[in-house]
Order: structure tokens, then sequence, then C-alpha cells
């Protein structure tokens, strides 16, 4: 800069200001300090550069210039609105990639947007952020860049820490996390190198790489039960064990019921009244009674343990109860919603106990048509705790103890179920892998568990109690407004992913009627029967499950479109699930014609509990699928016989016929030719060949690799002759 011009920048502090303020205008995207600004100025001596510091510090009191970080500026676009164009902005869920690369899953957008692992801004998997929609190229998916962090998913992370000398690292077990988290030695809580480990995030320096953070826990070894579920359960946000102060209030909780508190309530205890449940059941929270009336009809009860009665709200159980939302039911073991005196004891409907119950008893002809109906608080006497399998073996032969019961039972359950499907319910058969454990947790057996009759009579009457308990609240007569109260609500398919899965289906010889409710579940429920046993059974199910939206809890509501309900929520299962408590709470509530209860204080907690269940889910599903990965690590190298059950860019995956379990036969690893993925019609076909390999085909493979930390199975293909 010239003599002349310096002057002139050092007497006239307004003309600074004007000078030193069009540099911003020229780049009202960019973030500068003091020296970027004065380079831009060709200003390069100490005396003119001081003047640009003291005119920044004029512009940002005026409010002309924010500043983003110390010593940084950015002009104010409240202020210069004009220098800024319009912004797409929206809210989303981060869908992190083990790449960097994430998507952002927004109501606000038709299909998800890309996210460059250079725009993720130290964003994670599952944060709640907003994003900046950059401008769409051609026809390819929209694309954006993250700009706030509103909300973290999680700040505390498992995975194996590596120790040396002077500094430790997590590499992280979630896919979600692309960084390692660096950890100081003097944070490590004693890991040793190879350790699995629990860490929290303390701070992330905006211009680092890789978040500070340090051990909470140490689990072990890898590879050891213990080590692993607790992994699981930790990486999934739930606690490993009870806070001392609610253990000590469970523990304070009477056993004894007092006679005043009999007189209370409906008594049942003379009725003949029975639990179902699996073999290996610990909490008994539903059980069923029967009664033949005078005049031929007859008396079903639905009673369900009174949880709310013992865990009363705002205590520490409460609020533990609340904060966990679920009980999880891993590979091994239960861990509870409420502590184990509660669970597995007090609120237990064990046989030849009194115990106190919420109940929804009905009056039903024997056709199934119910007369009247009736709910509150009852005491009851289990006769008997029967099994699936036992009741399953009592209405398969007709013999056996109280058959006569459990046949009536069956029979109106049927009708219930038979009038369900009439009306629009569809029919999800969904298998359960089960495994049996040594004494050490390694799994020796796999075993699938279906949905019988014993099974589907629990199901029906419970279905029915939590609608009837529902329609109850949400149908109070007409003039009279709803009061707040929680449903469980399930939504219809969106056009396009029902669209979607009937091109899917068609393309493997199955159709759709999509041009009503009724005819839509119809369809859906003819494909289930068809596809029985089916190679392609598997994939067309989660598919099916996929395209369906995620029923969740609301105080809003829809009706329940699986079910062709109206009116639906969860009453009978307040041991596992605190929105079943909650219902019970709020059903005491209005029965007693007190008021109705804040509607956004419940659209909070019933946004908590559809969020934990999500949760719950996913540690359950990662605990089988080590499981699986465990359970074939002493079959490296055998043989087995498999049908396709899925296709991808990457491979084709096979489920093991005998044992269920899926891996993965990379294309890479398909040597006797150049094979090619046909995504539009699920085949894998040889380029020179002209081999294909279809969804549903019948294939043999060999156990290639177990990766037991990935919970990944690799097979390779065995030539057949």
């Amino acid at each position: 800069m010239s003599k002349s011009k310096t002057q002139k920048i050092n007497t006239h502090s307004d003309g600074t200001s004007t000078l030193v303020l069009n540099i911003f205008f020229k780049n009202p995207q960019q973030s500068l300090n003091y020296k970027q600004v004065s380079k831009a100025l060709n200003i390069n001596d100490k005396s003119a550069r001081e003047l640009v510091i003291k005119q920044l510090e004029i512009l940002l009191r005026n409010k002309s210039l924010i500043e983003v970080q110390k010593g940084k500026y950015k002009l104010n676009p409240e202020k210069h609105a004009a220098f800024f164009p319009k912004r797409n902005y929206i809210i989303g869920i981060v869908d992190m990639k083990s790449t960097g690369k994430a998507y952002i899953i927004s109501d606000e957008l038709a299909e998800d947007a890309f996210i460059a692992p250079n725009n993720t801004n130290r964003a994670l998997n599952g944060d709640t952020v907003k994003i900046l929609l950059l401008p769409r190229r051609n026809n390819k998916k929209p694309e954006g860049q993250v700009v706030e962090i509103i909300k973290r998913a999680k700040e505390k992370f498992v995975g194996i820490i590596q120790v040396s000398k002077y500094y430790s690292f997590l590499i992280p077990d979630s896919y979600g996390v692309p960084v390692d988290i660096y950890i100081p030695n003097d944070k490590t809580l004693g890991a040793k190198n190879g350790d699995k480990v629990l860490v929290k995030i303390t701070e992330w320096p905006e211009n680092s790489k890789n978040p500070l953070g340090e051990v909470i826990n140490v689990f072990g070894r890898p590879g050891e039960n213990q080590v692993e579920m607790q992994s699981i359960i930790a990486e999934y946000g739930f606690p490993l064990k009870f806070p001392d102060k609610v253990e000590k209030d469970a523990a304070s909780i009477s056993l004894i019921i007092s006679a005043e508190e009999i007189k209370k309530r409906r008594d049942f205890r003379d009725i003949f009244t029975i639990t179902i449940d699996p073999e290996d059941a610990k909490d008994f929270d539903d059980a069923i009674s029967l009664k033949k009336l005078k005049h031929g009809n007859w008396e079903i009860g639905v009673h369900i343990a009174d949880v709310s009665y013992y865990v009363k709200e705002n205590t520490m159980l409460d609020q533990e109860a609340y904060d966990r939302a679920t009980s999880i039911y891993m590979a091994d073991r239960v861990v509870p919603m409420l502590p184990e005196i509660l669970s597995n004891n007090v609120c237990s409907l064990k046989p030849r106990e009194d115990k106190l119950c919420f109940s929804a008893v009905f009056e039903m002809t024997d056709d199934a048509v119910i007369i009247k109906d009736w709910y509150g608080k009852t005491v009851i006497n289990s006769n008997y705790r029967f099994n699936y399998e036992e009741v399953q073996l009592i209405i398969e032969t007709n013999e056996g103890q109280f058959v006569d019961e459990i046949s009536t039972f069956n029979r109106l359950a049927g009708i219930l179920r038979e009038n369900r499907f009439k009306n629009g319910s569809f029919a999800f058969d969904t298998e359960e892998v089960r495994f049996k454990l040594d004494e050490n947790g390694k799994p020796i057996e796999v075993f699938i568990k279906q949905q019988k009759d014993s099974n589907k009579l629990i199901e029906d009457f419970m279905l029915l109690a939590n609608r009837k308990v529902a329609e109850l609240i949400g149908n109070p007569g007409e003039n009279k407004t709803p009061k707040t109260f929680v449903y469980r609500i399930h939504d219809k398919p969106q056009p396009e992913k029902l669209q979607t899965f009937t091109q899917f289906v068609s393309k493997l010889g199955y159709k759709i009627n999509n041009k009503s409710n009724k005819a839509i579940a119809d369809s859906f429920n003819l494909l289930f029967e068809k596809i029985k046993g089916k190679g392609e059974e598997n994939m067309i199910n989660q598919l099916a499950i996929r395209t369906m939206a995620k029923a969740i809890y609301s105080t809003d509501n829809i009706g329940h479109y699986g079910l062709s309900f109206k009116y639906y929520t969860h009453f009978t299962s307040p041991i596992r699930r605190y929105p079943d408590l909650m219902v019970h709470r709020l059903l005491e509530r209005y029965m007693n014609n007190l008021s109705s209860v804040d509607k956004h204080d419940y659209d909070e907690k019933c946004n908590h509990c559809s969020e934990m269940e999500k949760l719950a889910a996913e540690a359950e599903r990662a605990s089988i699928k080590y499981k699986q990965a465990e359970y074939m690590l002493d079959k490296i190298g055998l043989t087995f016989e498999g049908k396709i059950s899925g296709v991808s860019k990457w491979g084709i995956y096979v489920e093991i016929i005998e044992n269920k379990c899926e891996g993965m036969v990379s294309i890479r690893d398909m040597e006797d030719d150049a094979y090619y993925i046909d995504e539009d019609n699920y085949v894998v076909i040889g380029q020179y060949s002209g081999k294909r390999y279809r969804l549903g085909d019948t294939v043999k493979i060999k156990v290639k690799k177990i990766t037991l930390a990935k919970k990944q199975i690799d097979f390779i293909l065995v030539k057949q002759a």
C-alpha cells in the first residue's frame, strides 16, 4: 500500500470502518481475523494493523460483525441479510457410516440427505443436527453440510483401548464413530492394552480431528461372555446396575398385603386363574381367569400386576424405571426395568400367592361377543403357572391338567383372532432365535422360538384388554373431550415405501393389492402364507416390517394400522414397560374423575419411551448376532446347506438352514467367474458362464472366517457336482 493511502487510514477511522466492512461484504461466508483483513487491504505496518483491530471491535459492538471464535469475525447475517442468499436449513438425525460419510434422516425430506465426510462437523451417529442443504446437482440425492449439533445422541462409547507410553486411544466398536477417542494416560482407570472399556467424551476442540475422553468402566478382555454382554448393554446407553439407593428403596417395600387393602378390591382369589409364560421366565405380569356364568356366558379376566401400587410417582424408584423405560431381553439375560425384588417377587404373579392386580374383566358369549366390561383394582391367587410348551401340548392332545378351561380359553381367543384378521389386522409371523448356553454363557445350541396357539392364546386376550382400555379413555362418548392418555399408535406405510415393496415382491412372483387398507392387509397375510419355508421368507418378512411405519407411543391417537384398531394402548406389561405403568396411573386417575394431565409433559414421556424401546431392540439384536457368531467359531471349515437370504453389491447373504445363522459370501471370493449384481431383480450373475444366484436359492457354503468383535460370519460357496 502507498504511503498516502496508509496515512489516510491512520487519520480517518470512519473510512477505515467502511474499508474493513467492505472486506466482509465481499466474503460474507468467511470468518476472518485481523491479519487476514489487513492482508486483504494490503496493510503491513504495525500501526495500521492496530487500527484494523480497533475497527473490528467497533464493528462487533455495533453488531455489524459477529465473533464466531476468539479473534475471528464474520458478517452478521441478521444485520446484513441482503448479502446472504436465502438458506435452506433442515433438522434431522445422523446416520453415520464407518467411512465417515453420513446421511440425514428427516421428516422434512422425501429422501435422506448425503453428507460428505468433510461436512459432518464433528457430528456422530444418532445426533440431532441442523444441516444446510447445498444446491442439488442433476438428479442426485440431496446433499448438505452440518452447521449445528442440536443434541448429542450419546457421550459414552464402548471399544478397545490401545495404551502406549505417552497416551491412549479408544477404537470404538460402533461403526457410527469414525474417529478414535484420545485418552490421557492418567484417565485410563488402569485399563490394560487391548481391554474393552467404556469411555466418556469430555471435550472435542474445534480444530481437533479426535475428541478427548476418559475411561469410566473397564469391562475386561474381549471374547469373554460377561465382558461382551455388558459392553453391548453399555454401548446402547443402558445402566449396568441399579443405584444403591434405588435397590434400598425397593428392598424396603413390604411383601405383606393388608386386609384393609384387600377390602378395597374386587376379590378373584376363588376364581380359576392361570399364568402362561416362557419356561425360563421369572416375572409374570399377566394372568387370565375363567368363570362360567349362570346364563351361559363366560367371564374372562385379564389381570395385570399392579405395579403402580408399589412404585409411586416422583420417587427415585420411579425415576429409575422411567429412565430405563423398558426391560431388555438379551441372548443370555434380562436387564430389568425394575429391581429384581419387584420384578421377580413382589409384583410377579406367582402361583398360590395373593397378588394385587389392575384388571380388565369381560363378559362374553360363547361366540366371543363382548356383552359388558369392567375395569378396576383386584386381588388374585393364581391356581397354576403354565409354560407355553405345556399349554401347547394340552391344546394339541386335548389331554392334561385343566384341559377344559384351556380349551375354552383357546377357542374364545381363536374367535377374537379370526375377527381381528377379518377386520384387516396383519398376521406378521416372526421367528425368534434362542440359544442353549453352557455354564460359561457359550452357545451350544441354536433353536427357533415360533409363535404357536399357546402364545397366540395369551396374545389375543392381551390385545383385547389393551384395545378396550384405550377405547374406554379415548372414546368417552358424545360431547365429551378425551383426556390426555398414552396410546400405542401405528401409522399407515408411506405410499412410496409400499410401492417399492410391491415392485420388489412382484419380481419374485407375488402380488400386493393396495386398493384399500383391508386389501393391503389381506394381500400381506396371503404373502406370508405363501413364503413360509422358502429362502426368500426372511428377507421378505424383514422388508415388510421396514415398509411399515414404526409403532410408537403418543398422546395423539391415530389408531393402530397393523392391528386395525381405532384405539390401542399398552396396559398389560407394567413390570417391563414404563408406558404400561403410565397407563395404569392414568386409568386409575380418570376412573376417579380427576382432571386431565398435562399433554406436553406426556408427549415428552412418550417420545422418551419410544426412543428407549428402539435402543433396547437394537441391543437385543446385537446380542443375538454376537451369540450366532460365537456359536459358529468352532465350525470354521465345515460345510452347511443354506438359502440365499439377501443380495447386495458386496455379495450374497446366506442363512444356514439348520441353525438360522446368517453370513455373507463376498463377490471377491466367487472366483470361478466375474460376477455382477442385477439389483433390480436381486440376482448375482456370472458374466461368462451366465450362472445365476437368486434370492431363495439353496446353496452349499463353507464357513470361512468369524470376526467376533464385529459379529460377522464369512462364507465361501462350495462347488456342487
